[in-house]
């Protein structure tokens, strides 16, 4: 290839940008989707906003470790370097083949994000990447490398430079410039570098050690002992200020065979398989899961049904009421607090809004449960999946140290989603039936994203995938810590790997093949792809879940067992009727006088309770719970509650003396009217409270002398939408917004870049052109008799401005109609909304 046929290297990331074709561009966008808010005006505005300190920073926290470290490699090598430099650096003398496989799709993936620019003869990491990953006294790179030797002898006076160079067995020079090269070439020459490193004393060499791996700065006194010395005198150490030297970076790279890491990572740590289960086993103990998660909601909603705990002021629940919360769903608090926190993003609960606010479920509450069971749990493990919320934080402190409450604010991670669907991803990639170790889950997380889990304090990617864990298998999206068929089309995943002698692991701890180099096997999925997969997931669970019975077993100690779950109407009845005394497997509900009065309360009838029993036993119905359920209700409304202030009445006027008799009812004020009715000080409510505790079976009645019949109160909050998820940064833009950014991209940067006639061009780089009306009107009647295109500026009725390369067609009534190169269509433009015109170069025209 001839010279003038060569392609000509890029002189700035702008110009790198430019010879991308739409695709490379379209990559680039999708990966740094910061970048396309708000929409560039052109290539180099584009250029500049992705060597911003905060893109650069949000770009490099999204590198694998491996791509990090080529990174940082670059940071310590020259600018440019070659890919052979780079690759020397990353491989070492040993040249390990791993590294060197990994290379070149590292070196892509810094291409494509604009992190780094240039051929491979002449790579250059961006400056900003380059400030943040390259060496200084202040921040240590993570190569442990300090200073060049020229760097670190830059305030070294001429005369102690020509003296290194001397004892050091090189010619003096007579400059300081060229004293320095030739040190560094000594440090750089591997033989000779050797040579003198044979001559140094032993315990010379152990400093050398200390330091070659990092931090690369010592401490010296003003008399150095003679290891020290030997070292200075010959530049293997170099002064950086009173009392510090520095390893020197040539040197350094000497003793560690050229590695610039002491680990170079090129392939991500395997996720081990600590236990493999049957697929059925796994499946259906998820499903059992999956269908308490149901109850533990359910059951949590009707604990909040008459109004359920107060709203903090600050927002949130308070210590008491979760503790209470967890008490009534017998779980630990931080349980309780996963499953209110769950509720919440899925839209069944929220707060009131009255002025005495408090939790209460919302009307989708009462749609849910109308669902079949698999689509409820579908439902919950969506809302799950993208909530940035965290049940995790819950009692642990923010950044003003108060306590973080559950349903209160400063609980949303924008991280969470995605290591969410990352952490099962990776229980995906195993066969069916195994569960990962989770040690191995979350140093593959680490290796995935390293600067964003750098210090242990820090990790909060570490501690969103254990809770992941952990919630999966409450929720029932995991069974023994495998993922189950229902989670793996939750994610929209392919059939598991097939099982055999090279998938399978022979026991726990063996390592699974992986795919190098690929983040993230499993993309989150778009809110269209997320409803199918919902879907799947409700369809592949449907047939595991147990189905309701209609029938329970009565025995003769008062008790009822349901050996599964009951049908809705059953449930609820039967929730009324009797009072739930253990959970598991099979339920236990308990007959007491207290919990049949409350079904003759809501308007049953003895008969009713009967027939009910009768319908839905499969044994017999004991005598002993009809004598209780006919004794409560010969009892019950015997008594009559009103309001007057409050009264009793009854036929019996025995049983009211006997009442007056009693010394319980001595804080009731009461006092007989007439020889059926008592009337007493206490309200109604607190009336029938006494009368009960005494033991009687009072109604409360009408003012027409009817039965009340009271049912549980139902408060609902007014219509109410789940909270939003909290972004982690602008969302990556779809294929219609990205066309449409690269067209206007790429439309101002023609406008920018075309060339004008000289003597046109603007003021100043990225100006628009200034000519008065009259000359605007007439070079563009004069482009309409000539064809020539024109450079416009224009600001349109929102005040935007912009560059456009048009060719005007006709100009009449204030408009000039032409076509516009910039966005390839023709248009019309308001002649006072031109800011200025100027004709482009003749060969451009």
């Amino acid at each position: 290839m001839s010279t003038e046929d060569r392609p000509v290297a890029p002189r700035s990331l702008a110009e790198a940008l430019r010879a991308r074709g739409d695709a490379a561009l379209g990559a680039l966008l999708r990966s740094r989707p910061d970048l396309i808010t708000p929409v560039p005006t052109d290539l180099t505005q584009l250029a500049t906003r992705a060597g911003t300190r905060a893109s650069v920073v949000r770009a490099l926290e999204r590198l694998d470790r491996f791509t990090l470290q080529t990174a940082e490699a670059l940071a310590v090598a020259a600018d440019p370097a070659t890919y052979d430099e780079l690759l020397a650096l990353m491989a070492g003398d040993a040249a390990d083949p791993a590294v060197a496989a990994a290379l070149p799709h590292a070196v892509d993936v810094l291409r494509e994000q604009a992190l780094v620019w240039g051929g491979d003869d002449r790579l250059r990491l961006v400056r900003t990447a380059r400030e943040l990953l390259a060496p200084s006294p202040q921040h240590p790179s993570p190569t442990g490398l300090g200073p060049t030797v020229q760097e670190a002898a830059a305030g070294m006076s001429p005369g102690r430079i020509q003296e290194i160079v001397t004892t050091a067995g090189l010619p003096s020079t007579h400059d300081s410039v060229s004293a320095v090269t030739a040190l560094t070439e000594l440090f750089d020459d591997r033989e000779r570098m050797a040579a003198l490193l044979a001559r140094a004393p032993a315990d010379s060499l152990e400093v050398l050690e200390r330091l070659v791996w990092g931090p690369p700065y010592g401490q010296v006194t003003a008399d150095p002992a003679p290891r020290l010395r030997w070292l200075l005198d010959r530049g293997l150490l170099l002064p950086t200020a009173p009392g510090t030297v520095v390893l020197p970076r040539e040197v350094a790279l000497h003793l560690r065979g050229g590695l610039a890491h002491r680990t170079p990572e090129p392939v991500p740590p395997a996720v081990r398989t600590a236990a493999a289960h049957p697929p059925q086993v796994v499946d259906s103990t998820a499903a059992g899961q999956a269908y308490t998660a149901l109850t533990t909601v359910e059951e949590l909603l009707k604990d909040w049904d008459g109004g359920g705990p107060a709203v903090l002021r600050a927002g949130g629940l308070s210590v008491r009421d979760l503790k209470r919360t967890a008490v009534a769903l017998d779980v630990p608090e931080p349980v309780a607090a996963f499953w209110v926190e769950l509720a919440y993003a899925a839209g069944l609960i929220a707060s009131d809004g009255e002025a005495d606010e408090r939790y209460a479920a919302t009307p989708v509450y009462d749609e849910w449960r109308e669902q079949p069971p698999a689509e409820r749990w579908s439902r919950l493990v969506t809302a799950w999946l993208a909530a940035t919320r965290t049940a995790g934080l819950v009692g642990g402190r923010d950044a003003k140290d108060r306590t973080l409450s559950a349903l209160g604010p400063n609980l949303d991670r924008s991280a969470a989603p995605e290591v969410r669907h990352r952490v099962l991803a990776l229980l995906a990639s195993l066969p069916e039936g195994a569960a990962a170790d989770p040690e191995s889950v979350l140093a593959r997380l680490r290796w995935e994203r390293p600067l964003r889990g750098a210090r242990p304090e820090d990790d909060l990617r570490g501690r969103l995938a254990r809770w992941t864990l952990s919630e999966a298998e409450l929720l029932g999206v995991t069974g023994r810590g495998a993922l189950s068929a229902h989670g793996r089309a939750l994610l929209g995943a392919p059939p598991a790997a097939p099982k055999g002698p090279e998938a399978e692991p022979s026991g726990p701890g063996d390592k699974l093949p992986v795919h190098h180099h690929r983040p993230a096997p499993l993309a989150p999925l778009s809110p269209a792809e997320r409803a199918v997969a919902s879907a799947a997931a409700a369809r592949v669970l449907a047939p595991l879940l147990p189905e309701p019975l209609d029938h329970v077993l009565l025995q003769a100690d008062l008790t009822a067992v349901a050996p599964g779950p009951l049908e809705r109407p059953l449930a609820d009845l039967l929730g009324v009727l009797a009072d739930v005394e253990s959970k598991g497997g099979a339920t236990v509900y308990r007959f007491t006088p207290g919990s049949v009065r409350r079904a003759l309360d809501a308007g049953q009838t003895a008969s009713d309770l009967h027939a009910f029993l009768a319908a839905h036993s499969r044994t017999p119905v004991p005598q002993p719970l009809s004598y209780l359920i006919d004794d409560v209700a010969r009892r019950h409304g015997q008594l009559r509650v009103g309001a007057a202030s409050a009264y009793v009445r009854c036929d019996d006027d025995a049983l009211l003396g006997e009442i007056l008799a009693d010394k319980r009812a001595a804080g009731l004020g009461l006092r007989r009217l007439a020889p059926t009715v008592l009337a007493a000080q206490a309200d109604p409510a607190g009336l029938l409270e006494g009368l009960r505790a005494m033991g009687f079976a009072p109604a409360a009645e009408s003012a027409e002398g009817d039965v009340l019949i009271t049912r549980a109160l139902v408060r609902r909050t007014p219509p109410r939408s789940a909270p939003e998820p909290v972004p982690d940064g602008p969302p990556v833009p779809d294929d219609t917004l990205l066309a449409a950014a690269l067209r206007a991209i790429r439309a101002g940067d023609l406008a920018s870049t075309t060339p004008r006639k000289p003597g046109t061009a603007p003021a100043a780089d990225g100006a628009l052109p200034r000519t008065g009306s009259a000359e605007t009107l007439a070079t563009v009647q004069a482009a309409v008799l000539t064809g020539e295109a024109l450079w416009i500026g224009y600001v349109n009725a929102e005040g935007a401005a912009s560059q456009r390369v048009i060719a005007p067609i006709r100009v009449e009534g204030g408009f000039v109609t032409a076509y516009d190169h910039t966005a390839d269509e023709v248009r019309t433009y308001p002649l006072h909304r031109i800011t200025g015109v100027a004709e482009l170069a003749d060969d451009e025209g």
